[in-house]
């Protein structure tokens, strides 16, 4: 055989079997894209996105779109070439898996947290925009969670109503802790409670929660730290005056909170907020309205240019990352409350965007 021949066959052998080795070589790396964006003004899968009965609401044109981010599951295992590839392709970001799955999450709890994460964004979206158009919102103190093997398990519920400790009434969900802590470990406490399923069938008809009422005595036991605990964690729960659904299946986590807020406030708000603009946008947001930073910006803002988005609604301590690779044609407007997002839409509605706050690689607009 000619030297040439044995030399060229050889290489090819040798590719052959490095590209073998890459597919068949695991890597700790995860890989994030860009995801599906979806319109919080229309439909999905055949339903409104957002649906509002109880109050009028009023017709939404144009785009309030949320954006997500593609990413490869906690038990998906990459290989070397794929992650080389990843890393080739400028939309997309290869990633240290750890840096998205925790070591030793499972994908149950990986989708059991997305979950949690988008429900409560849901809800604290309702809380900002009902804010925004100043709608009274009532509170309650409820049963956050309950530690297995404690006091409470099994007697107390996750959305259980607290309305009393001995006999004390709960006005703040912090009151609990004072009033439980008040005792020596193994004394007696009396909790006052309406039962989660009858709490949540008042809330339906946007109204406080008053039958079911019963009182459950738990024995307190010793902490780390030597105070009295019985297991739980208490939080707050909002109760509507009417009634916001979030129709939207398969997506999680928290990031989507900014555009639902803007959805509420449009569908509740006479007039056209986005003046039939196409507006993306992305940020966890809290009661208060303050936006929040996301991950994978730069992935959000290739797919909602891919969709057609003209101006990307961006938390304010994205925006230096957001502006480093921003997508022609698409323009990144800074917001760091829901106030400064619907400001920010009156200007873009009455195509006066000369003065809209925008991003820099400084973070300084």
């Amino acid at each position: 055989m000619p030297r040439r021949t044995a030399t060229l066959l050889a290489s090819t052998l040798m590719l052959i079997a490095l590209l073998c080795a890459g597919v068949l070589i695991p890597v700790p790396y995860a890989e994030m894209s860009p995801g599906p964006t979806v319109n919080t003004l229309g439909d999905h899968d055949g339903e409104p996105v957002l649906q509002i009965s109880g109050r009028k609401t009023y017709p939404a044109t144009g785009h309030l779109n949320m954006t997500t981010v593609r990413v490869t599951g906690p038990d998906y295992t990459m290989n070397l070439v794929e992650a080389v590839y990843g890393w080739l392709n400028h939309d997309n970001a290869v990633v240290p898996h750890k840096t998205l799955y925790p070591e030793g999450q499972t994908a149950e709890q990986a989708d059991q947290e997305n979950a949690e994460e988008f429900s409560q964004s849901q809800e604290s979206a309702k809380v900002a925009a009902l804010n925004q158009l100043h709608v009274p919102v009532a509170t309650q103190t409820v049963v956050g969670s309950v530690v297995k093997d404690k006091p409470a398990d099994g007697r107390l519920h996750a959305g259980d109503v607290i309305t009393a400790v001995d006999g004390t009434a709960v006005k703040a969900n912090t009151d609990v802790a004072k009033l439980v802590t008040r005792h020596k470990p193994g004394e007696k406490v009396v909790f006052t409670v309406i039962p989660a399923k009858d709490a949540a069938a008042a809330e339906k008809k946007g109204k406080r929660p008053t039958a079911g009422r019963k009182q459950i005595s738990l024995t307190t036991e010793k902490a780390d730290d030597g105070r009295a605990i019985v297991g739980i964690q208490a939080g707050v729960d909002h109760i509507f005056p009417f009634h916001i659904d979030v129709k939207l299946a398969d997506v999680g986590g928290p990031s989507a909170g900014l555009m639902f807020s803007l959805g509420i406030v449009d569908k509740l708000t006479p007039g056209n907020m986005t003046g039939g603009r196409f507006v993306a946008g992305t940020g966890t947001i809290d009661d208060k309205g303050k936006v929040g930073p996301i991950g994978g910006i730069s992935m959000k803002t290739v797919g909602a240019r891919e969709k057609g988005a003209e101006f990307f609604l961006t938390p304010k301590e994205n925006c230096a990352a957001a502006a480093k690779d921003t997508p022609a044609g698409l323009r990144l407007v800074k917001v760091d409350t829901i106030g400064d997002a619907v400001k920010a839409m009156e200007k873009i509605r009455n195509d006066d965007t000369q003065g809209l706050p925008s991003c820099s690689t400084s973070g300084r607009s």
